[in-house]
């Protein structure tokens, strides 16, 4: 038997992969395919990583050839054949909430789910099928962002509209789900006791949201139907008037699709800044839109977590995580200086160096930074539905 997982993340352009020892759930390796249909990049990282080294350089035009390519790299260093792979999938609707071994049935399901994350599920879905043609046979294993937001309680589900609709699955089901599952498991390590109390999780990256905490589940979280909702991201808009769009559409003229392409791809920091969706740009420019927008994403952040807060009926921890979250000090500081009537006491030499407790000894609400990582929860659970790895 194999004695490797291979976990697979993909995005619109990238693939994230890693590699775990079964049993253990042990990283091996990590590293990714950027670029896809234009410049490539590849990049690994880890005690295995070399096994590219003998990998022959290809084009990867799509994600199909990026797994292809992958997958010939591991079978030339029989040692880390993967046994099974697992996958990011980000929308699970209503039905798929546990880990589950992907079949014909499951993928049907999860195609029926692509309207509702566009930019997400066909990409995923891409790298399980390019999995099933390269290596047929091989297990694989779809854990989904929706799943650890089940535990919401209804009210925090509902919207308000016709109940018939509500009945159809139109509820708020949450996303960023495998990067909270990870923090919540890791937390006790961290914060000892305090894990256990109302936390807020700030996953800031190119998409962005907030989930409320307490005793390690999700009650609350900005994301809602669509991955569209909640905070302002690089280029979407997060949550506006839904006047909005019905002006955009009867009076501006836009189309459906124009206006998804307006919310999705050009809205965000690149929207109000018009130079750019990556914010160590926009620190470095002296462009006043710059700092508007910088400025704008915290105080949409600190708008979300004072909701939040009330959802947990108070606030003991807040955790930043994701690529802004852990190498933006300035967003951070931005952030905390928006809460600070609530109790955060930052310390700047701390949040400088961006690792573990940032806030003040004495703080009044603990503030942490961790590392995301959507992988290690995939790995566990693709050990557990394949392998028989004992639960955690």
């Amino acid at each position: 038997m194999s004695q490797t997982i291979l976990v697979l993340n993909a995005g619109s352009s990238s693939l994230k992969f890693a590699l775990y020892a079964t049993g253990t759930a042990e990283i091996l390796c990590r590293g990714g395919v950027s670029g896809i249909g234009g410049a490539v990049k590849v990049a690994a990282t880890g005690a295995e990583a070399s096994f590219l080294d003998a990998a022959p350089p290809v084009a990867h035009d799509d994600h199909e050839t990026a797994v292809a390519w992958l997958l010939d790299a591991l079978r030339r260093t029989p040692r880390l054949a993967p046994g099974a792979a697992g996958h990011r999938v980000v929308h699970g609707g209503a039905d798929l909430a546990d880990p589950v071994r992907v079949d014909d049935a499951v993928l049907e399901a999860l195609d029926r789910l692509v309207p509702l994350a566009p930019a997400h599920q066909p990409h995923n879905l891409a790298a399980i099928r390019a999995v099933g043609k390269a290596w047929p046979g091989l297990p694989q294993v779809a854990c989904f962002d929706t799943a650890f937001h089940r535990t919401v309680p209804r009210l925090a589900q509902l919207f308000p509209i016709p109940h018939a609709l509500t009945d159809e699955g139109i509820v708020r089901y949450g996303f960023h789900g495998l990067s909270y599952q990870h923090i919540a498991e890791v937390l006790p390590q961290i914060a000892g006791d305090g894990a256990e109390g109302r936390v807020i999780v700030a996953h800031l990256g190119h998409g962005a949201s907030l989930c409320a905490l307490k005793a390690r589940r999700s009650v609350a979280t900005t994301m809602g139907f669509t991955a569209l909702d909640g905070l302002m991201m690089g280029t979407r808009s997060g949550a506006i008037d839904p006047g909005l769009v019905l002006h955009l559409i009867r009076e501006r003229g836009l189309d459906p699709g124009a206006v998804a392409d307006l919310l999705n791809a050009r809205s965000g920091l690149l929207g109000v800044s018009g130079l750019s969706d990556d914010v160590r740009v926009l620190q470095d420019s002296a462009d006043p839109r710059a700092a508007e927008a910088l400025a704008l994403f915290a105080y949409r952040a600190v708008r979300e977590a004072g909701s939040l807060m009330a959802a947990l009926g108070g606030l003991d921890a807040l955790v930043f995580t994701a690529g802004i979250g852990e190498r933006a000090p300035a967003v951070r500081a931005a952030i905390c200086a928006g809460l600070a009537w609530a109790g955060i006491v930052l310390d700047e030499t701390r949040n400088e160096a961006g690792a573990g407790r940032i806030s003040r000894d004495g703080s009044g609400i603990a503030v942490y930074v961790i590392p995301a990582d959507e992988e290690a929860p995939i790995a566990r659970a693709v050990d557990r539905l394949v392998f028989g790895a004992l639960p955690d």
